[in-house]
């Protein structure tokens, strides 16, 4: 009888819950007003030719490289971000290996590692979701092949200082080191500087936040190219769709238009957070595109925030299940207009919380 393998019948589902998403979208850290003009135009311009021929990427990473100041074989774009974690743990894990991984943060990182066959350790987050540097540092070993972290974290928005990331690369110099950087554009921190210096370091940025490309599935992943030419083997020739490709250029090039859209979020997320400090709730200050914000005492208490926000016509998710997130809300960030609507559904809504949730 076929039978997938054991790791894989013990990996843990991922179920993003999807379907049903009518409202005000600030559940999953999209973009919210879509992308450039620009990227719609190209879309126009598709043709049907350009759909039946195998899609080339070599001259839109050499674009994105210079956009993001590296060189061409520094650089793999990607079916999205989950592809580079996924091709990061082929190339890069094994069956006898470790893989370390901070807790709270990105379900996948763990699901693709144990696809691998690698042994997952979880690094608890420190007080306040502090940045476990001494502990990861420690938890190193001969057989340590791959630590992810995210950066900003989600789901809490916190950063790891640049000279954390750069003394855990330097103590784990025989592992792959992942940044992943999907919130880049709303702090600004990158580990990209410390490429030269650390060889064993991976970057990752998307086009699916600040740029509004999350139908579009692309992403990128940065390292030295030694190691770069070692991932590109475990990656298919096709890996990026045509009309990402196509419409990648045209994102990038409109650099006033999520400059601008930034800017919203970054006003948006100072105005939630001051309400919720205004408000007595307890909140972990962000350095990315959502708030973390404890609605309840547990998960019954979120549960029955997340579904009196629904029916206000606004969606935010429930990261109870987190570890250290018990009865904890996460709420994206979108333009000024949006952020008024959330604060009046807000003001409505926390009254009822307030009693479990200071």
């Amino acid at each position: 009888m076929l039978k997938p393998r054991e790791v894989i019948r013990a990996l843990p589902e991922y179920h993003p819950p999807l379907a049903g998403r009518a409202g005000l979208r600030l559940d999953f850290n999209e973009n919210t007003v879509g992308c450039s003009p620009r990227v719609l135009e190209r879309v126009q311009r598709v043709t049907a030719e350009d759909l039946a021929r195998y899609p080339e990427r070599q001259s839109v990473e050499e674009k994105a490289a210079k956009f993001l100041g590296v060189s061409a074989d520094e650089l793999l774009l990607t079916n999205g971000v989950d592809e580079a974690i996924h091709l990061l743990c082929q190339t890069f894990l094994g069956p006898d290996d470790d893989a370390l991984i901070v807790a709270p943060t990105y379900s996948m990182y763990r699901i693709y590692m144990m696809a691998a066959g690698a042994q997952v350790r979880e690094i608890r987050s420190g007080p306040d979701f502090r940045f476990p540097i001494n502990e990861l540092c420690n938890s190193v070993g001969d057989r340590t092949g791959l630590i992810a972290i995210a950066n900003p974290n989600n789901p809490t928005g916190t950063l790891a200082a640049s000279d954390e990331v750069r003394r855990l690369a330097a103590s784990a110099r025989s592992a792959a080191v992942l940044v992943d950087e999907a919130y880049f554009e709303f702090c600004g921190q990158t580990g990209l500087s410390l490429l030269e210096d650390c060889s064993n370091l991976f970057v990752t940025r998307t086009f699916s936040k600040a740029y509004g490309l999350a139908g579009l599935r692309i992403g990128a992943l940065i390292g030295s190219r030694d190691h770069m030419a070692s991932v590109r083997l475990a990656c298919s020739p096709y890996n990026v769709n045509a009309v990402a490709l196509a419409c990648l250029p045209a994102a990038i090039e409109d650099r006033e238009y999520v400059q601008q859209y930034v800017t919203e979020v970054l006003h948006s997320r100072n105005r939630l957070e001051m309400f919720l400090r205004e408000h007595e709730i307890r909140f972990w200050p962000s350095q990315a595109n959502f708030v973390l914000f404890r609605a309840g005492a547990g998960r019954d208490d979120a549960k029955a925030f997340v579904e009196t926000m629904r029916k206000q016509g606004i969606l935010v998710r429930d990261r109870s299940s987190d570890y250290g997130c018990e009865g904890c809300v996460r709420i994206t960030l979108g333009t000024r207009e949006q952020t008024d609507r959330l604060l009046d559904a807000l003001q409505q809504t926390l009254p009822v919380q307030q009693g479990v949730a200071r």
